[in-house]
């Protein structure tokens, strides 16, 4: 193990603290919140913004009162409710106002107050693009947008930053993996899926936005009347709770909405497709050949849904030949947090069962620095010295920076999959080595049962009602169990930073024309607390790619590749690095019923004996980015 780590030398710069905003309004009541607002603020509420074919979009504008000169904007278009008094909206309002913006915020199309029929991502090369078009005319407007985000709000910036709009000066596209189809090594069609694999968390998802029964009021209401209205009435449809742990199990997957009583809708349109099918190509998602053309902060996190395809998207904006400016003006942050939760990094920060130390990073401080630098044009907020990556270095527990993703001086450290033919369990015999194993040496098989799948623990995971907490747990409930195969290494007797994509190759048989294969990585602390640090999955039909679907030919080797993981973790001494291979993840991930027919539309599964090579020319590896 000594050799693994003897070249590993620790050290990239710690990130410069960011210097605090300049007033917190978060620790006003709603109400005081309220009326500063409207000390601070002209406010219009739901006003209808005509699109293209003349469906209007209900839209709230903030601007500080007595401005002298034409104002830079920052604009938030979501599909959630916002628009009616809310305390998040109200707070972020007066944080812009305050500080010399216009505050825009937009319902997307068919979504409580807006007209039109709803869409996921809401039409951003059409809506989005109007949106900004119609901000730029306004006589307050200095042709300056800076659009903003999280989750729902930031995936559908991405399809909008390929039209490159003249207002469009700059983004913060926050955990905005949902708005990408296909980029790069990644093809999950906006995180339905991973390694062809649908994603459970948007059947629970689709439950709460997707309603085709909405209530609407007439369209044709005078701006005052509709103000009212927004003021007090949110056309917030209150669904019945469903016990998701239960639910979720339901089979066919395609009728587990139906199964709740809901009528036919995005999800039954989505869960019929498969990965390559051409429909993912006509809505708001963006592909890899569409462009880029706008400078973007970006915010990822370790174990949110897709920490890799962001950072492949962000890679990709900075090669783009469209644009030089955008292309050099490319930055992005990484933490340890769960989904969305970037303000809640701070010290003593733990995720899951992990304590990461000071974690601390004042992300709204960085974000108001970055549009007073492209919305404002003072480029001494956000200097060019900035670095291009600050991410969070878990093991390390600190920050640290980069030119570029991955770190420069990334070596590839190849270790193998090796046993003595019994790695089923913690108690097996399952080691992680840089020696490839020899011909002969035996496989390692184990019985996948899609009725008794391994149950999710932690991960990136979020938004899926409760079914997964995302973060860094303790893996040792799943070890246990015969049908996951536990492959670790020597302790490590020097630190070694792994981080960047990480590449795992499986050699594979099954009884089963298809079935799926899981792969984890783990940092096992000398105490034995086995900490996931990612994890991915890929479907054996999509092995050759997701548009050569083929069954496995039963007893015979293949070669499964799953989508890259990604992270940025430093096994101290004393820890050892564990990686996990099983067939399911559930129920983060749908099951693979192991038929090698339409998984979605069966009620009936069969066992599937599998098995894992690693001997000779059949060697099954994983290849780790290990920082020098």
């Amino acid at each position: 193990m000594n050799k693994i780590v003897a070249a590993v030398v620790a050290g990239l710069l710690a990130a410069t603290p960011i210097a605090a905003s300049a007033q917190d309004y978060g620790r006003y009541s709603d109400a005081a919140a309220q009326t500063e607002l409207s000390r601070l603020a002209d406010v219009q509420m739901a006003v209808m913004v005509p699109m293209r074919d003349g469906v209007g979009l209900a839209t709230n504008v903030y601007r500080p009162k007595n401005a002298s000169g034409p104002l830079p904007t920052v604009f938030v278009r979501t599909p959630y409710n916002e628009l009616a008094y809310n305390a998040r909206t109200t707070r972020s309002a007066l944080s812009w106002v305050s500080k010399g913006y216009a505050f825009v915020i937009q319902n997307e199309r068919g979504r409580y107050f807006s007209g039109g029929d709803y869409q996921i991502l809401g039409y951003p090369q059409t809506d989005g693009y109007d949106a900004l078009t119609w901000i730029a005319a306004q006589p307050w407007s200095n042709g300056k947008v800076g659009t903003l985000g999280c989750s729902s709000s930031a995936e559908w910036q991405l399809a909008l930053a390929a039209q490159n709009h003249p207002a469009h000066a700059a983004m913060v596209p926050q955990a905005s993996g949902a708005g990408i189809g296909k980029v790069g090594r990644f093809q999950e069609q906006g995180n339905w899926y991973t390694g062809g694999v649908p994603r459970n968390l948007f059947f629970v998802w689709l439950y709460g936005v997707d309603n085709p029964q909405r209530a609407q009021i007439p369209m044709d209401l005078d701006q005052e009347t509709r103000a009212r209205i927004v003021r007090y009435n949110d056309l917030d449809a209150k669904k019945p709770d469903v016990n998701w742990p239960s639910q979720i199990r339901h089979l066919p997957v395609n009728e587990m909405l139906k199964d709740l009583g809901e009528p036919a809708g995005t999800f039954e349109e989505l869960i019929a497709r498969t990965p390559s099918d051409p429909a993912w190509r006509q809505g708001g998602l963006y592909h890899d050949d569409m462009g880029w053309g706008v400078p973007s902060l970006w915010f990822n996190s370790w174990y949110d849904v897709s920490i890799g395809p962001n950072m492949e998207l962000f890679n990709h904006a900075r090669s783009t030949t469209q644009d030089r400016e955008a292309a050099e003006n490319q930055y992005v942050v990484v933490g340890p947090n769960n989904h969305c939760a970037f303000g809640g990094l701070g010290p003593n920060y733990k995720s899951g069962d992990r304590p990461l130390g000071d974690a601390t990073f004042d992300s709204d401080a960085l974000v108001h620095a970055w549009f007073d630098r492209w919305l404002k044009g003072e480029r001494r907020a956000f200097p060019e010295s900035t670095p291009h990556v600050q991410y969070f270095n878990m093991g390390e527990n600190a920050w640290r920076t980069a030119a570029q993703w991955p770190p420069a001086g990334v070596k590839t450290v190849r270790m193998y999959l090796r046993s003595g033919g019994s790695a089923n369990s913690l108690n097996g015999d399952g080691m992680l080595s840089l020696q490839a194993p020899p011909a002969g040496e035996p496989a390692d098989r184990y019985r996948y049962d899609p009725m008794n799948p391994v149950q999710t623990i932690g991960g990136g995971d979020c938004c899926n009602g409760g079914l997964v907490t995302a973060g860094a747990f303790d893996q040792r409930p799943i070890e246990a169990r015969n049908d996951v195969l536990v492959y670790t290494s020597e302790a490590l007797t020097e630190p070694m930073q792994v981080t960047g994509f990480i590449d795992a190759v499986l050699k594979v048989s099954s009884s089963a024309p298809d079935t799926d294969f899981a792969v984890k990585l783990v940092d096992v602390a000398p105490d034995g607390t086995a900490y996931i640090l990612g994890d991915t999955i890929m479907r054996a039909r999509y092995r050759n790619g997701y548009d050569r679907p083929a069954p496995l030919t039963p007893g015979q080797v293949a070669t499964v590749q799953p989508t890259p993981l990604t992270i940025s973790n430093t096994f101290q001494p004393g820890h050892r690095i564990r990686v996990e291979v099983t067939s399911s993840n559930f129920p983060k991930f749908v099951r693979n019923l192991n038929t090698g027919g339409p998984n979605e539309t069966e009620s009936q599964g069969v066992v599937a004996d599998n098995a894992i090579h690693h001997a000779g020319d059949d060697a099954s590896y994983i290849d780790l980015p290990v920082v020098k």
